[in-house]
């Protein structure tokens, strides 16, 4: 074990409540025998009597009687140092971290298969949720046409409460920083980087292209109000914060934003730090993967999981084990991941007006000359005093190019203030 923490600790605690049926399960037992942590005399929450401790995790990773790793102290470095020479080493490696099989992946894989071993990584995307062995193992007879996932759930929390409670974002922010769901810097989670990272992973076994977190298409829920939640429910939707990935005539288009729902679609009701991934295919029609997507216990399940799998194949032959990406090296497409401006999709725009005859008309003018359709628009009536409406519309498909220069043209109007407001829009069907 690299690592003693929370996830850590579950694992700990796991293999010795369930010891009997994960021997029976896995064929032979699984014990921990050596662990790093940077301050083993620390109180746990699990048993490390009989285990060797040390503070230098490259003393596990050498140690001859380790047979398999378990990374789990995230991040880059010395992460992928500890892995690679794990792996170089011999040795089997479980772990759970997204950052560095999205952005190392490639190299780490091939490294594995250059050894003879394997890198199982079940816990790096939603938690408890057995989402890539989902899309790996059940629906591998399946041509996936698309995927669309809550995967990061201090972004998911954040936008449940300001439906649910009529909340602005920056409160909310403040209050699951207090209550734990979100770090003192927040940004990976609210900036859409960790949800990036885990699309990078389900996208590359969904569609067998390789790992290529550079091509996702990332945007984060900050500039999110409470009014447009407000909107978005007046218009039958839902703001959620998705990761989405299609396959289009051109390719792959990979991306991460806020997304209207409608509000009659499943994962318009996943609320809280819950995660969950619908997954779109030929044969299947749509499945949901529904679960807690962090916390102790359900990500030490998925750790244990891979541990399990992971023995099982001790005696089969590298070229016969399950790819971890699901297609074959050798087989994995080239056709590319699309820029986000060659993505089709239908918007959500919010405009700051002037109060004054003819606006709605020169806006539909303007949608009109990119060949931009209206399909519903609410104007409110100003407040007392107030010189700006705001103007929502809700447009058909369009290709986001031209929805770029639409709204450079829009903002030049004299009529209209301020930045337009743009939220893509999904149907899911």
């Amino acid at each position: 074990m690299l690592g003693l923490g929370t996830v850590g600790s579950g694992v700990i605690n796991i293999l010795e409540r369930n010891a009997d049926v994960i021997s029976r399960r896995a064929g032979r037992e699984i014990r921990v025998t050596h662990a790093s942590a940077r301050h083993p005399e620390r109180p746990r929450s699990c048993r490390v009597e009989g285990m060797a401790l040390t503070t230098d995790p490259f003393e596990v990773v050498d140690d001859p009687d380790v047979a398999i790793v378990a990374e789990l102290i995230g991040g880059e470095e010395p992460a992928r140092e500890l892995i690679v020479r794990a792996l170089d080493n011999g040795k089997h490696v479980v772990t759970a971290n997204k950052a560095l099989i999205a952005q190392h992946g490639n190299e780490i894989f091939a490294r594995a298969r250059a050894n003879g071993v394997t890198v199982a990584f079940e816990a790096a995307v939603a938690g408890g949720i057995p989402i890539i062995k989902g899309i790996r193992e059940a629906l591998t007879g399946n041509r996936v046409e698309w995927l669309a996932g809550i995967i990061n759930g201090t972004s998911n929390y954040i936008l449940s409460e300001m439906f649910h409670e009529g909340r602005e974002f920056g409160d909310v922010l403040a209050e699951a920083q207090r209550l734990g769901y979100a770090e003192a810097d927040p940004s990976f989670d609210i900036e859409g980087t960790d949800a990036a990272h885990k699309l990078t992973i389900l996208a590359s076994i969904a569609f067998g292209i390789p790992l290529q977190y550079d091509r996702v298409y990332v945007e984060g829920i900050d500039h999110v109000t409470r009014e447009d939640v407000a909107f978005a429910e007046e218009l039958g939707y839902r703001i959620k914060h998705l990761g989405v990935a299609f396959r289009e005539e051109e390719g792959y288009a990979l991306r991460v934003h806020p997304t209207l729902v409608p509000h009659r679609h499943m994962l318009a009701s996943v609320d809280g730090v819950m995660n969950a991934v619908m997954v779109k295919g030929d044969a299947v029609g749509p499945t949901l993967y529904y679960g807690a997507g962090a916390g102790a216990e359900p990500t030490a399940s998925a750790v244990v999981a891979d541990m399990i799998d992971v023995v099982r194949e001790f005696n089969v032959e590298p070229e016969n084990r399950v790819p971890y990406l699901a297609f074959h090296t050798d087989s994995l497409s080239a056709e590319p991941a699309l820029p986000i401006r060659d993505v089709e999709t239908a918007y959500y725009l919010r405009l700051s007006a002037r109060d004054e005859p003819g606006v709605l008309a020169d806006v539909a003018r303007v949608l009109g000359d990119f060949g931009i359709s209206i399909e519903a628009i609410i104007q409110k009536q100003p407040e007392a005093g107030a010189e700006l409406v705001p103007v929502i519309l809700l447009t058909h498909r369009i290709h986001e190019r031209h929805m770029d220069a639409a709204i450079e043209r829009l903002e030049r109007l004299e009529q209209v203030q301020d930045r337009v407001v743009r939220i893509r829009v999904e149907s899911l069907e």
